[in-house]
This record gives C-alpha cells, structure tokens and sequence, in this order.
C-alpha cells in the first residue's frame, strides 16, 4: 500500500472511461412470504438526487495549479564523428553538430506539473498544498473561463502541507468561504472540485468516512477521510460540504496503484484557517510552544502511575529556559489538560499547543506522583523554539564504580569523567549508565539498551547503581511488580518505560 500526495508529477498511460452513476433514492420490493408473515422493507436513501445546483455555482472558484521547474539534465559523454581533415563535408558536420564546451554536457530542461487550489478573497488570494509549488520557479493560476495569471508565493507551512498564492485580476474573483469541520458527522455528504490528471473542473461526490484520521504525515496529523474520488492532480482542492463551505483541502490518498480506491484524505477547515489565516496577515505561522518532549502514556504506564485510564501526555525531557521549565513542569508529569481542554491522547497535545495564541497566559493540569497539580504557563512561539542550540559536551576526569546488577536485569555504572568524555555523554544528561543488559530480560524485552541512563526509578532521580538497587527494593515492599524508568540516550533524548520487578 501506498501512501501519495493527491498531485506530484502525472504520467497519464491508457486512462479507462468512467462512467458516473447519479445517487438515486431506492426503494425495494419484496415479494409475499408463504404463511401470511409481512416482509421487511428496505428505508429509502436519504441521498441528494443531484448536485449539479452546488457544483456549478463553485466551480468557477476552484483553479488548476501548473507550475515549472528547471532542472539539470545530463548529456551522455559520446564522442563527436569526425570526418577526415580538409572534408567537403566538413562545413555541415559542424552546422549539425556544433562544438560543446565542456561546461555544457548539463543542460537545463522543465519539469512541470499539476495541482488544484481554490480563491479565498476576492482580490486574488488562492489557497493550495505546499507540496504542490515545493521548488517551483514559476506557478500559473488557471481559471475555468481560460484566464491564465502569474502567481507569487506570500506563504507556505510544510508542517500542514499549505500554500497561499496571490494572483492579480483586472476584475474581482468568485470567492468561497471555509466552514467548520468540527461540525461534520461520519457520513455526511462531501464534495471535491479539482484537476485530477489535468483534468480541469472535475467534480466528485462522497461522503465523510471518518474524522481525526493520523497517517503519521506531520505532527498535526487530524484528517478528514472521504471515499469522493480524489487523484493525482486534486491537491490542493476543496472539499466542500453541501451549503457550498470548504471544510477540508484535499491532500493525500492511499492506494497501492496511484489512482483512487476510496481512501482520500482532506486537512480540516479548524486547522487550515487558522493556518491560512496567518500566512496570509504575516506570511508565516505563529504557533503556540510548550517546550517539551512528549511520549503515549500506555496501559502499563497509567497503571504505575495510578491513573484510572491510558489518557494524557507523558513529558520526556523539558526544555531548558521553555515555557514548560520556567512553569516548572517536570519530567514525569502527565499533562491531562491544557487551556480547558482535555489531552485524551498524546498527540492531541501538539495541535492543541500549536492552536494556542502565543503569549497567552494558560492553565496546565498534570498529574505527578498521583496527585493533580495546577500550573499557569505563558505560551511559547514554536518558531522561536525551534531556534534555540542545545548545549555542547564538557570534560571532567575519571572516577570508576564496579558493576552492580539490579534485579531489573541489568549491569550498571557510575558515569565518570572518563566514560563521559570516551562514550560522548552530553554534560547535562546525569544519571546510572547501563552497561549489559542481561539477555533474555524484561529489560531487553522493552528495548533497553547498553550505552543509555537510567534518569529516574519510580520517578526519583539516581545517581549511582546503588540508587537504584535501593529504588527497587523501596517499590517491591509497596508491593510494586514494575518499575517507570526515565531513559536518556546519551544525547539526552528521554523517553519513559516499565520494566517489571523480578524476584
């Protein structure tokens, strides 16, 4: 199976007629049953006899993107005919095949292809997917009465696949408006408008087949699934509920031919305006940041955790000087909500944080050590986040403890100046290097591995394998089987897992 943007480059090959049935309300008859028993009848179809009202009202809103792209192309280095020296037929051996300098066996040549997009604003504002203008030189805006207009990019966000063009019409353009997709229900009637193939002006009709769909294309993955038939050459197209409002921008398909088989997949309005709405004022994003690294709290962590479900978001690391550090959010912490809203799953968090107003002052509610605190955090800016250089590796000297090996099935050690500087562990990860992981444990079981930092048992800091030996013993006499272990790489990067307790 595979999974493609709607666009990218089009190679058309023998392209089959299809043939497009009208949706029609049904009703079926069922003969008598012997014995007088009455026979069940089927309910109608609630489906819409036509479209064709809605489509030709939005189709002249909706563009087809072409643009080109130079790219370096290779000559093969073959050798030129010669003809013998002093030849009549010299003259036209050089007019066929003039001399190439050496820095010419590359020459240029277009590569183009074809999306769709949709106008927003009258004055020339249209909206489609980054990956449909990615490394363009020129985009060209074509309208469905044959108007062709040079675009200029005023924005783009790769994280969530969107562009904004501007073109500049001598008249004003027909506009649609975003709805709310919040408001969408699994299968209600959807309908798409774009350039599949090239093939301007193409309509097609579904319905939603499932909503906050994660296809682990982005960190803001939440989108609306339809089986409207959508190809290549759709990115970048509206997906329109039946009032004529844009509740998604179609974007990617799954298909293990290139073609649609049903499984189309729309950005949802309630992300792409605001999204839209900030390239447009500033021609870039402004999201919210938190400053910490997050992982899925599982069954196994909730239940060490004491929490009554797997809900919320695990924080790994913090980062130094963040949102998060400065509210003092630690590592260990579960974020249950953020701003009034629930974190059912870790990954609600991220577009949560990244919906937020940066500078907005917010309530955090984690849970740590079993009790529910309250944090006030002031948001962050993600871009400026994203900026911050994370801190060199320092020199100190050598000190050495034996191996201690803990019941979690393990060989620890101390980490000394010497094992920093010779294994290359970052000067603010501290903790008990692991130094074997005893075959066939729990331990090796859960990935852990020689080389990484034991940061925390039970969520208490150790330094030493003495640490943790007396850690584990204080779990077993509260009658824990398992212990939440904080694991740092030697870079730093954390992350949370449950190794059980053996006897």
């Amino acid at each position: 199976m595979v999974l493609s943007n709607a666009m990218r480059n089009i190679g058309i090959g023998n392209i089959g007629s299809a043939l497009m049935v009208p949706l029609l309300a049904m009703v079926i008859t069922v003969s008598p049953i012997p014995g007088g028993m009455t026979p069940a009848v089927a309910q109608d179809i609630n489906g819409p006899t036509s479209v064709a009202d809605l489509a030709e009202k939005l189709l002249d809103t909706v563009v087809n993107i072409s643009t080109s792209q130079k790219v370096a192309q290779r000559r093969p280095n073959v050798p030129l005919p010669k003809v013998p020296e002093g030849s009549p037929f010299q003259d036209f051996f050089d007019e066929l095949l003039p001399n190439r300098p050496k820095d010419k066996n590359k020459r240029p040549r277009s590569r183009s292809s074809l999306g769709s997009g949709f106008v927003i604003d009258a004055s020339g504002i249209v909206v489609t997917n980054n990956h449909v203008i990615a490394n363009a030189d020129e985009i060209t805006v074509n309208f469905a009465d044959g108007t062709k207009l040079e675009a200029e990019v005023i924005g783009r966000d790769p994280k969530v696949d969107i562009a904004i063009l501007r073109v500049k019409p001598e008249t004003p353009l027909k506009a649609v408006t975003f709805g709310d997709s919040n408001g969408s229900r699994i299968g209600d009637w959807v309908m798409a408008i774009g350039n599949p193939l090239g093939l301007s002006g193409t309509v097609t009709l579904g319905i939603v087949s499932a909503i906050n769909r994660n296809i682990n294309s982005g960190p803001y993955d939440s989108f609306i699934q339809t089986d409207a038939a959508i190809n290549r050459g759709n990115s970048g197209g509206p997906l329109f509920n039946m009032a004529g409002e844009v509740i998604g921008i179609n974007t990617a398909i799954i298909s293990p031919s290139g073609g649609s088989i049903g499984l189309g997949f729309s950005i949802p309005s309630s992300l792409a305006k605001r999204v839209v709405d900030q390239l447009v004022k500033f021609g870039e994003t402004r999201r919210g940041w938190l400053g910490v690294q997050i992982q899925t709290v599982t069954e196994e962590i909730a239940e060490t955790l004491g929490l009554d479900e797997a809900r919320g978001a695990l924080v790994g690391e913090v980062v130094p000087n963040g949102p998060a550090a400065k509210a003092e959010i630690k590592s260990g912490d579960v974020i249950l909500s953020f701003d009034g809203k629930e974190v059912e799953r870790m990954r609600d968090l991220p577009r949560i944080v990244a919906d937020t107003p940066v500078e907005k002052e917010v309530v955090v509610v984690v849970l740590r050590k079993g009790k529910e605190i309250t944090l006030g955090v002031s948001v962050g800016r993600l871009e400026d986040g994203e900026k911050q250089i994370a801190s060199s590796n320092g020199k100190k000297k050598d000190d050495t403890e034996k191996k201690a090996k803990s019941s979690l099935g393990m060989s620890l050690g101390k980490i000394t100046d010497e094992l920093r500087k010779s294994e290359e562990i970052k000067d603010s990860v501290t903790g008990v290097f692991i130094l074997k992981v005893e075959e066939g444990s729990n331990a090796q079981d859960k990935n852990i591995k020689a080389g990484e930092i034991i940061v925390e048992v039970g969520q208490e800091a150790v330094s030493s394998a003495k640490d943790v030996i007396r850690r584990v013993e204080e779990l077993k006499t509260q009658g824990r089987k398992n212990a939440l272990l904080m694991i740092s790489t030697k870079t730093g990067d954390i992350r949370f897992v449950v190794v059980r307790i053996d006897s």
